[in-house]
């Protein structure tokens, strides 16, 4: 939630360093989630939220120590729909994937063109229609951040313990739905790409 504080905005849900003291309950202490635990509803959205960044943030941090310096979270996802077809893709192919428009996702591409993470083909079934592919630099990337996301699994598992790790993966495939679970379009869901 965003609230207007003086003159800025604030989210009282987590920026508590703004001026606005967090809400309390009963003698001071946070008050109880409406559904009758001790966590209010939207700290679970945010504790996966902030999962997801922090993988995501250590794999970049990686990636750009390999080699990878200028590769955003964006392009993940635009890679993985590029790589999605041996055939190659349209930008209207990627953009489906991503769920963005053809637009959007030729300015991704143009990014990772100049980047040199993907190239450009005539398609040899319709010359009206230019198919882009990866790059081995673009292959290279998604290859390495296959091997620290296992790593970054790994360090969760010595951390956590290998079976309190496969029973999270195994509650979330129980409770988000299958034809969901691997959309590449989370960018556009967040708004950008």
């Amino acid at each position: 939630m965003v609230d207007h504080v003086g003159e800025g905005n604030v989210n009282q849900v987590v920026d508590t360093g703004k001026g606005v003291p967090p809400a309390t309950g009963a003698e001071g202490n946070p008050p109880e989630a409406p559904n009758g635990s001790d966590t209010p509803g939207y700290e679970l959205p945010l504790l996966l939220f902030a999962g997801f960044r922090t993988l995501i943030d250590r794999v970049h941090t990686e990636l750009a120590r390999q080699g990878h310096p200028d590769l955003r979270p964006a392009h993940g996802f635009a890679l993985q729909a590029i790589g999605a077809s041996p055939y190659g893709a349209t930008a209207s192919d990627i953009g489906r994937r991503l769920g963005v428009s053809k637009q959007a996702a030729g300015k991704t591409v143009d990014r990772l063109l100049a980047l040199g993470y993907a190239e450009r083909a005539d398609d040899p079934a319709d010359a009206r229609r230019k198919l882009v592919f990866l790059t081995p630099h673009g292959t290279d990337a998604l290859a390495r951040s296959a091997a620290v996301f296992d790593s970054l699994r790994a360090e969760w598992a010595a951390r956590l313990g290998p079976d309190r790790v496969r029973d999270l993966e195994s509650a979330l495939r129980t409770v988000v739905p299958a034809e969901t679970a691997y959309r590449l379009d989370a960018t556009s869901w967040l708004g950008g790409a």
